[in-house]
Parts: structure tokens; C-alpha cells; sequence
């Protein structure tokens, strides 16, 4: 399984808080947690944002407002994994 949803997971954190998250600290904090990055479901990953999120982003120095966690959950219940984001179209037509 791609590492999609990962992926986006990590970019729509960094844009919640407004600062570059670090991948491999996320990474872990996942894997610390019993999940498997590599292979996170859409369900594993709204419950993490709902639940340990928070405390995470307090160890790297981070506070996401309320606003930006529904923004988050929402874009992260939306992504499909299997069809591309507006970003991966465009990348193609200009290569």
C-alpha cells in the first residue's frame, strides 16, 4: 500500500499549524501509537487527529485553534488515496 494518506496527513497538519512538521517525528509518533504510516486507514487517521494529535504537536512546539482541526478533519476524511489531487494533474501537464 502507498504511503499516500500519510503524505497528506503530514501536509495538512503543517498547513493547520503554519509551520513544516517534521515527517520522520510524525512518523514515529504513528508507529508509537500501534499504526502503520505505510498503510493508514482514513479511520486511524480522523481518530488520531481527534485524539493524540494534540499532544504531539504540544512536544514539537505546536498548537493547532479549533477552526484548523475541522478544516484538517474534513480534508482528511475527503482524500481518496486512489484518485489525484488537483496538485499531481497540473504536475503532469507541465512536465
Amino acid at each position: 500500500m502507498s504511503r499516500r494518506r500519510f503524505e497528506h496527513l503530514l501536509v495538512e497538519i503543517s498547513l493547520s499549524v503554519d509551520a513544516r512538521v517534521h515527517r520522520y517525528r510524525l512518523w514515529l509518533d504513528l508507529k508509537e501509537r500501534g499504526l502503520d504510516p505505510a498503510a493508514l486507514s482514513r479511520e486511524s487517521a480522523l481518530d488520531y487527529c481527534r485524539g493524540p494529535l494534540q499532544g504531539f504537536l504540544a512536544t514539537q512546539g505546536y498548537r493547532i485553534d479549533e477552526r484548523a482541526r475541522r478544516r484538517l478533519l474534513r480534508s482528511v476524511e475527503r482524500f481518496a488515496p486512489e484518485i489525484p489531487t488537483p496538485e499531481e494533474h497540473f504536475s503532469r501537464w507541465s512536465a
